[in-house]
């Protein structure tokens, strides 16, 4: 009798969050995969990597004088690659046979996020303008 796989978040899901949310929208679909197989310890490692590497994307896209958003679609890309390319092969070398979670729910939750920080930059930016 063959074993029923979980559904899972695809490589272009995790790679295409980490290029125009953060690694960290990335690798929470990472991480939720790895849950639905019992691989915690695996899932709270890449959590980790998916966490470092979005504070180290932070911290190179400040350190120009003029900040360069660009660079976050870079570093969100490398980071991208690592979590597709390197931890999806070695936790789920059978990917492709893995039935597919549909991406609507977090891409929803991750344009509520946006919304929200967006909305709250254009306020601070309001509010420090009016004094």
């Amino acid at each position: 009798m063959e074993e029923k796989l979980p559904k899972i978040y695809s490589k272009k899901s995790i790679l295409g969050f980490s290029i125009f949310l953060s690694t960290l929208f990335g690798g929470v679909l990472l991480f939720q995969n790895l849950l639905d197989v019992d691989k915690k310890k695996e899932a709270y490692t890449v959590l980790g990597v998916s966490i470092v590497i979005t504070i180290l994307t932070g911290i190179i896209v400040n350190i120009p004088d003029k900040p360069i958003s660009a660079l976050a679609y870079v570093c969100g890309f490398a980071g991208g690659i690592l979590l597709s390319d390197y931890f999806v092969p070695k936790y789920f070398p059978n990917e492709p046979e893995y039935p597919k979670k549909p991406i609507w729910k977090p891409l929803i939750i991750g344009i509520i996020i946006v919304v929200i920080l967006v909305a709250l930059a254009i306020y601070s930016a309001s509010a420090e303008n009016s004094y």
